[in-house]
């Protein structure tokens, strides 16, 4: 990933990736603190942002759960899937549950991330639990940085670092410091959707292909991946570089080949993947829908309702996102995740976990945010610091004290 962010991308088609806009110098100050803020690498900055909002997220977690007399680290190490993901890292697949009439099989759980912790304590002192932890964070800083790139060549610097930032201060961000897939699965989408909008069509393929060995909804890479591959070859009527071919080839096979591993091992080569999900009560369907017309009539949880509202919120973003015009690989990537979270019918109240790796959704907002920012900078001061109030508050409240999955 190194060699995509270093090198100077050539231009890439309208369809694909507008051009990145022109960016004056920042007018000379006196401060020696603003001088070394325009010194830092613009990455730096958003990186540094980024890690910032989910420290304070962490300590509010800590502060929470002493006062509960609970083990920050357990809750954040071993909450809920994590517990599947450290059981696969330690014994591998071949588990299965029964709990209030499901059938629980851990081949539900997507690879990676398991593999990854296996690897990371068979090399270092770690145990499990912290070595997860390790994983997820390095990520989640990976994933800041690709974000940044996208936001950079698309809108600027400005919007960038807003973008970044906005997605650190998600009410459900806390799960990026959490042993889940989320972080692992936005640092290799975030840096293949780059590479596709920079026409890096190998780098975009293999990416892809981890990305999708790492989530359920992994697909909604590769699918980004033969959309912008097919717009392509129909704008070059078929005369495209054999990369272009060999990249779109490699983004399924990781999703592909997992489920069908799956299958074999099920006996339902084609099928044995989802009747696991069902087994789990996941499926799409209209139950989400009618469960969100419960909430409206009869107000659960607090929870449910949140997930509603930030459901609800995710969906006007998309419409924006589509009025906007994105390029072809975010609109493809951010409607497969879209579909995923809205339609799935179990599991309501994840579904704000399930939209956190689809930040193109964000771009609208941190483009307003922006604009905000040069007109009335205390306005945009006063949206960060509630986004950030809301971020800390319920991120505590979710893992000290929900007792629901995050």
């Amino acid at each position: 990933m190194n060699n995509i962010s270093k090198s100077v991308p050539s231009p890439a088609s309208p369809v694909l990736s507008p051009p990145a806009p022109s960016r004056s110098l920042p007018e000379p100050d006196s401060s020696g603190a603003v001088r070394l803020w325009h010194r830092l690498p613009d990455p730096a900055t958003a990186v540094g942002l980024f890690l910032a909002a989910r420290l304070i997220g962490v300590a509010a977690v800590t502060v929470a759960a002493v006062a509960a007399h609970k083990r920050p680290l357990g809750l954040l190490s071993r909450s809920w899937d994590s517990v599947w993901y450290l059981g696969l890292a330690h014994h591998g697949y071949g588990h299965t549950y029964y709990r209030f009439g499901h059938v629980l099989s851990d081949l539900a759980f997507f690879p990676l991330y398991p593999g990854l912790i296996r690897a990371t304590t068979a090399v270092s002192p770690l145990e499990p639990g912290k070595a997860a932890l390790l994983l997820s964070w390095t990520a989640a800083a990976v994933a800041a940085w690709g974000i940044y790139a996208i936001g950079a060549r698309l809108h600027g610097r400005a919007v960038a670092i807003a973008l970044v930032l906005l997605w650190g201060l998600l009410p459900h961000s806390v799960v990026l410091s959490m042993a889940y897939t989320e972080p692992v699965f936005t640092a290799f989408a975030a840096w293949s959707l780059y590479a596709v909008l920079t026409r890096r069509w190998l780098w975009a393929g293999s990416l892809a292909l981890l990305a999708g060995l790492s989530r359920p909804s992994g697909f909604a890479v590769a699918a980004a991946v033969l959309a912008a591959a097919a717009v392509e070859v129909w704008r070059a009527r078929g005369r495209v570089s054999p990369r272009l071919w060999a990249g779109a080839a490699l983004a399924p096979l990781g999703w592909t080949a997992y489920v069908l591993w799956v299958g074999q091992r099920t006996g339902d080569l084609l099928g044995g993947y989802f009747a696991v999900q069902r087994g789990w009560g996941s499926r799409l369907g209209l139950g989400a829908l009618r469960f969100s017309k419960h909430l409206l009539l009869q107000p659960d949880q607090f929870v449910f309702t949140m997930s509603l509202v930030l459901t609800g919120a995710g969906l006007l973003l998309y419409v924006l996102l589509l009025v906007d015009r994105a390029p072809l690989p975010l609109v493809a990537f951010t409607s497969v995740l879209v579909l995923v979270a809205v339609g799935n019918s179990a599991y309501f109240e994840c579904k704000p976990r399930f939209l956190l790796p689809a930040f193109p959704l964000l771009l609208p907002l941190a483009q307003a945010l922006v604009r905000t920012a040069r007109a009335r900078p205390m306005h945009a001061a006063v949206v960060a610091c509630a986004l950030a109030g809301l971020s800390v508050v319920y991120g505590a409240y979710l893992v000290v004290l929900a007792r629901l999955p995050v």
